[in-house]
């Protein structure tokens, strides 16, 4: 898909900021407001919903491993439920994490001591 920003001089020094942010990071400039986008209207949800967002879990088996952590996993993460019942992948929950803002490489077993 192809997306074209159209912006006025009162914009440039917001696209100036993409840019340098670009570099630093080494993305490109879409890759850069796509971030952008995906943390504004990701960060404040719940692992979940990231997930759900992401196609990578269904409602259903969402609904099933929240009921396994009310009832016989209590204090595990979410993320831990699914990855143990084989819900969803590890890659979509670090990626949910990420995007969540609270990437914990303990949460997924990488605990470094």
């Amino acid at each position: 898909m192809q997306t074209t920003i159209y912006y006025s001089d009162a914009d440039a020094y917001l696209m100036e900021q993409v840019d340098m942010k670009g570099r630093r990071e080494r993305k490109s400039r879409s890759a850069v407001i796509l971030s952008i986008l995906e943390e504004f209207f990701e960060r404040d949800k719940r692992i979940g919903e990231i997930l759900l967002d992401m196609g990578a879990v269904s409602h259903k088996d969402l609904a099933a491993s929240l009921e396994m952590q009310a009832d016989k996993h209590a204090g595990k993460r979410l993320g831990e439920i699914l990855l143990e019942e084989k819900m969803v992948s590890k890659e979509a929950v670090e990626r949910a994490l990420l995007i969540q803002g609270r990437n914990n490489g303990a949460y997924l077993g990488n605990d470094e001591k």
